[in-house]
Formats: structure tokens, sequence, C-alpha cells
């Protein structure tokens, strides 16, 4: 009889040890950062001013997201970041809007530079 109560004992710290071990590796897996679009720089943004031509929009701010999908005066630059410590996803959206060829106005959502201060490590590194 005491032998099959150590037996259900040890079967039990066996179960209980597993459990303990799967739990733990659950917190060690790697949560790869989504990031999508264009990384929009406030300072860049600041750049585009009306009357610039398409070419120094694209210079200042790389190639648009939807370049003139189904308006050709339109270029929209959007940019989605997720991380594993952010509760909330990182997302901004920038449009520029053209006349005769040139930038007419700006509207954009982009405030100070926030996503520098979120991407702490390299976006490639483990544990970020």
């Amino acid at each position: 009889m005491i032998g099959s109560m150590q037996t259900t004992i040890s079967r039990i710290a066996t179960a209980l040890l597993t459990v303990a071990g799967f739990l733990g590796a659950v917190g060690c897996v790697y949560h790869m950062p989504i990031q999508q679009g264009n990384h929009l720089d406030a300072t860049a943004i600041a750049q585009v001013k009306p009357g610039m031509t398409r070419a120094q929009v694209r210079y200042l701010l790389g190639t648009p997201m939807v370049p003139g999908g189904f308006q050709n005066d339109r270029w929209d630059y959007d940019y989605y970041l997720k991380l594993r410590h952010l509760q909330h996803p990182y997302r901004s959206h920038v449009v520029v809007y053209f006349r005769n060829e040139v930038v007419d106005h700006i509207d954009s959502d982009v405030k100070g530079n926030p996503a520098e201060r979120i991407i702490t490590k390299p976006v490639n590194a483990p544990g970020a």
C-alpha cells in the first residue's frame, strides 16, 4: 500500500513538473513584430510644402501605399506597428493632395515622432 501511494505521488509530481515546464516555455515564445506601410517621420512630413512636385514628395516620404488608386490627385501613406508589449498597435496616416501636379495641401495625424519612441530594439531582434 505504501508502494502504490509513493507511485501515485511521483505521478502527480511528474504531472505538475510537466505543466510547470509547459507554462514556463509558453512565456518564452518569440512574438514577431508586425510592421506595415511607410514609416512616417514627422520631420519629413513637415518638409512637404504646397507647390512641391510628386518627385519631391516621393523623395521625402517614399512611394505611397495607395498611389492614386481611384483619385489621381491624392497619395495615401499608412503605417501600422504591432509589438508584443504594446496594448494597442500604433497607427498613423498621411494624405498628400495634389492640384495641377503639385502639392495642394496635406492631412496628417502624425504628432511628434512616437514611432521612434516605441521601437527600442531593432525590429529583427529576438525579444523585441
